[in-house]
């Protein structure tokens, strides 16, 4: 029990790291989608929803993957304690900003998760990147992970069903299951409409601007 309180403590203060990195990947993605908007005239990021886990959700991650609650188990094996949710409009603009962030001087991208190409079987769509941002602290600087998901606004209106349809109901039978696998497949069809559509316009904008 002493060992659990110890480390907890020592939780709470590894928790001021996150937190910073946090408003670290705030601010950058903010200079992104400014810098975005000067640039192309409109604003890739639809909005960005941010949340730190809580020291429950933390340890009971760590014990799911049979590991103890340790601090150093913290830091090597959970990479999402920091989590960034980017919404664009069009799946174009989600991998544009998934190469801006590659080439990000602050942002160094460690690993990359693509559910978009190849969705998972429940129908799930999104691009995920593990990542680290430096932290300066008064006599430190540190690199901190955290998980940044990227998805078209179709995307996550399905996530969100599918959260409370799946996860959070004791009654999702087999039908509700193959009827989200169907609701993905259709917002993919919009999806790449969307996509269609923008195409097209930067084809008419092109050549209107070739006459001028």
């Amino acid at each position: 029990m002493d060992n659990i309180d110890e480390e907890l403590g020592n939780l709470d203060s590894l928790m001021i790291k996150y937190i910073s990195a946090l408003k670290v990947l705030e601010t950058q993605l903010q200079i992104i989608n400014d810098d975005f908007k000067y640039i192309k005239k409109y604003n890739p990021i639809e909005h960005i929803k941010t949340r730190i886990k809580s020291s429950d959700s933390i340890i009971n991650k760590l014990y799911k993957d049979n590991l103890d609650f340790t601090i150093a188990n913290v830091e090597k094996y959970i990479n999402d304690i920091v989590g960034v949710r980017i919404i664009c409009a069009f799946e174009s603009d989600v991998f544009e900003l998934i190469d801006i962030i590659r080439n990000s001087n602050i942002i160094h991208v460690i690993n990359e998760k693509d559910f978009i190409s190849k969705p998972k079987e429940t129908g799930y769509r999104s691009y995920h990147l593990i990542v680290e941002v430096p932290v300066e602290f008064i006599n430190e600087k540190v690199m901190v992970k955290a998980e940044i998901q990227i998805r078209t606004m179709a995307m996550d209106l399905w996530a969100s069903l599918d959260h409370k349809l799946r996860y959070k109901s004791d009654y999702c039978t087999e039908g509700i299951k193959k009827k989200l696998v169907q609701i993905s497949d259709e917002l993919e069809h919009i999806d790449n409409e969307m996509k269609d559509m923008v195409t097209l316009e930067n084809i008419i904008k092109k050549n209107s601007e070739g006459e001028d």
